[in-house]
């Protein structure tokens, strides 16, 4: 199924983990329940600094519904770099950026090959 859709409060507790993580970047895996993206995977091992977020991908529970990722940019600027779009290769369907100052305005969602990717912020 195709994932189209994002919940609110979902995106909402994104941008306070990256709030109260900043100026360190962070990064999780996401889960969808058919279309909606509901909920955040910590994978134990993730590392993080100043400029980048490391998953450690071989942590990811066999679940099917785990569907991409998540992490931040401490800057203004919610597009992958060539390191994130390589990354986002190796795992997962949608992968979104949220940029500082972490709100609706600053996040964006892009496919596995790093084409942006709409998704619907539903309740």
């Amino acid at each position: 199924m195709k994932i189209s859709k994002i919940r609110k409060e979902l995106l909402e507790f994104v941008f306070k983990v990256a709030s109260s993580n900043h100026p360190k970047e962070f990064s999780a895996a996401l889960r969808a329940k058919g279309e909606v993206i509901e909920e955040v995977l910590f994978l134990p091992g993730t590392l993080s600094s100043h400029g980048s977020s490391t998953l450690q991908l071989h942590m990811l529970p066999i679940d099917p519904s785990v569907c991409g990722t998540v992490h931040s940019h401490p800057g203004e600027d919610p597009f992958p770099s060539a390191a994130d779009i390589n990354f986002f290769g190796k795992f997962g369907k949608i992968h979104i950026i949220v940029a500082h100052p972490y709100n609706l305005e600053s996040w964006k969602a892009f496919s596995y090959g790093g084409e942006e990717i709409k998704l619907e912020v539903v309740e």
